[in-house]
């Protein structure tokens, strides 16, 4: 018996379309946020890792909190980079958790930090700084916050390994001049300030010339910083 054409047709289109589907579904890239944050790569590096630029740090490891509050920043203008400004316009705060917790949670080889050529005397200068603080000044040692080992402190604070001397000294000047803001009270402004600019190269080639570690952000709940920061809640002490 003689097949129609058009069932002919009909059967060949039916079996292109289920193969072409099948081929749809194993070249779909994965819906997952490993996915997503692709477009993060080109500047971060792989899964945050950072990248020889010295403008773009490392993101993994750092407390999801950190994370978090630099992208609402970015978003909401308080903190200005044109292009994370643009590309953070409108995801909503829920979204920008899931992209901090993805990147804190990851812990990548670091870079090879390049070799450091600052004087002794700057460097120890920073030490003394990071270590030790300004009293004088009212500012407190960066590891006070930061940690002994400077890996950061949950949920709010940085840590400072696997940063560049430019690039600290650039988010130093950013505060100093409101270019970058942080929730209120923002400690991070008034410390900034207060550094003179050898006091700033000095912090700035020191925590350069550190190699990037293990350690992690601490996690001491309850604990009172030195200085109070409204990107680091801290338990009020009851009322006397």
């Amino acid at each position: 018996m003689k097949i129609p054409n058009i069932t002919i047709t009909v059967a060949l289109s039916v079996h292109a379309g289920a193969a072409l589907a099948q081929a749809s579904a194993a070249d779909r890239i994965p819906d997952t946020m490993e996915a997503r944050v692709q477009a993060c790569t080109g500047c971060h590096g792989a899964q945050g890792r950072g990248v020889e630029n010295v403008y773009f740090p490392r993101l993994a490891g750092k407390p999801a909190g950190y994370l978090y509050n630099q992208l609402v920043a970015f978003r909401d203008g308080r903190r200005k980079y044109v292009p994370m400004n643009y590309l953070l316009a409108y995801l909503p705060d829920s979204y920008l958790m899931r992209m901090a917790e993805h990147f804190a949670a990851l812990n990548p080889a670091p870079l090879v930090q390049p070799a450091v050529s600052r004087s002794a005397q700057q460097l120890a200068e920073g030490q003394r700084i990071v270590t030790q603080g300004l009293p004088g000044k009212k500012i407190p040692a960066c590891a006070t916050c930061h940690g002994a080992e400077l890996g950061g402190r949950e949920p709010g604070i940085p840590g400072l390994l696997g940063l560049r001397a430019d690039y600290v000294s650039a988010q130093l000047g950013a505060w100093r001049f409101g270019v970058r803001t942080a929730l209120a009270p923002d400690c991070m402004q008034f410390i900034a300030s207060s550094l003179s600019e050898t006091e700033v190269a000095a912090v700035s080639a020191y925590l350069s010339s550190l190699p990037v570690t293990a350690s992690r952000p601490l996690r001491q709940p309850g604990m009172r910083l030195p200085i109070a920061c409204g990107s680091q809640p801290q338990k009020q002490e009851a009322s006397r």
